[in-house]
């Protein structure tokens, strides 16, 4: 089998303890180069996933003539630059999101490579989640019916770290929504096939002193009607967390729990009621089917760099384009406005 060969820009954090095993692990995919600027972490990952080289500046990696795409891990301020390099450089790129600093830069990323005709995605991985995937298809099907209400929600444990650079808005562009809400508003949209029109957020530092936000909730107006709300904490407990996602139609619902996260698993529960019923005013709940849905789980980070890779060497439709981290991002910055002007802001 044909295989990319890969380069990764920021070789540490999520890139050394998810991104770089499911590489390896894709069957389309070599690990050919790592770079970081901390030169002893380099070799280290360089080692332990045994790529053929580890540098510690963007353009030697860049210049590196095996390497075919590039995955972007490094801190979102270097993202930009490091973007419009390896457009410059004719690499196909696989960006963390969020993709840029801020949505004016993102639209200059997808210029540059939409202009040097590269590959171009974005690392929205939990996309990838087979039961995220059957939810969608189940939804375009309208077995749910009309979607009227969603919820999704991400939180973690994160305290005051030193040198931590999402803690750090000049390097981070955002807080706890920016971060992992993100995730939860592109899952939304996938997911229903809907998009926001209209926001009104709520962001604080409830637990921490850092610049970011630790809590923000944000409320969302779809282009079908439908209100969704997104729930983003750094001030929860790993243990505490629940990672739900909860999608209600008129003929029935969704709900999930713990699959929004880093490990494809969790669980779903899927309802489908009869909406040509007439009212019940005792409300049993009881005109309800159960749909099972497979739990083939796998490794969303391994599906993510393959994907990647049947659209370089297939030619098959990008799973996530550049364009819709861009929407989710503005999204995000939309709930920053409301939050700090306490109205309502539509998009």
């Amino acid at each position: 089998m044909a295989k990319v060969k890969w380069g990764v820009l920021g070789a540490g954090g999520i890139a050394r303890r998810r991104t770089i095993p499911g590489l390896i692990n894709a069957r389309n995919a070599e690990l050919v180069a790592v770079m970081d600027t901390a030169e002893e972490l380099a070799r280290e990952v360089k080692a332990e996933f045994g790529a053929r080289r580890a540098y510690t500046a963007t353009e030697a990696l860049l210049a590196d003539p095996e390497v075919e795409a590039v995955y972007i891990a490094s801190p979102v301020a270097f993202h930009k630059q490091q973007a419009l390099a390896c457009a410059a450089g004719g690499k196909h790129v696989l960006i963390e999101k969020p993709i840029a600093m801020t949505a004016r830069e993102g639209e200059e990323v997808i210029k540059a490579c939409d202009d040097a005709g590269i590959i171009a995605a974005a690392g929205f991985m939990m996309r990838f989640h087979t039961y995220h995937r059957q939810l969608r298809e189940i939804i375009a099907a309208g077995r749910l019916g009309r979607i009227v209400s969603c919820r999704a929600q991400l939180t973690c444990w994160y305290p005051e770290i030193p040198g931590a650079w999402r803690q750090k808005t000049a390097t981070s562009g955002g807080g706890a929504m920016m971060d992992m809400g993100i995730h939860c508003i592109d899952l939304i949209q996938y997911i229903t096939g809907t998009k926001a029109v209209r926001v009104s957020g709520m962001t604080d530092t409830l637990a921490f002193g850092y610049e970011v936000e630790d809590a923000a909730t944000l409320l969302l107006r779809l282009d079908n009607g439908a209100v969704a709300s997104v729930d983003a904490y750094f001030c929860i407990p790993d243990a505490a967390a629940r990672g739900r996602l909860e999608i209600y139609g008129t003929r029935g619902s969704a709900l999930c729990e713990g699959t929004i996260g880093q490990v494809e698993s969790g669980t779903a529960d899927v309802l489908l009621g009869d909406d040509t019923l007439g009212y019940d005013a005792k409300q049993d709940r009881v005109d309800v089917t159960p749909v099972k849905l497979l739990s083939d789980f796998g490794n969303m980070y391994t599906s993510q760099i393959e994907a990647f890779g049947r659209s370089i060497l297939e030619g098959a439709p990008v799973a996530v384009p550049l364009a819709d981290a861009l929407r989710a991002q503005r999204i995000v910055e939309a709930c920053y406005e409301s939050a700090k002007t306490r109205g309502t802001v539509d998009l």
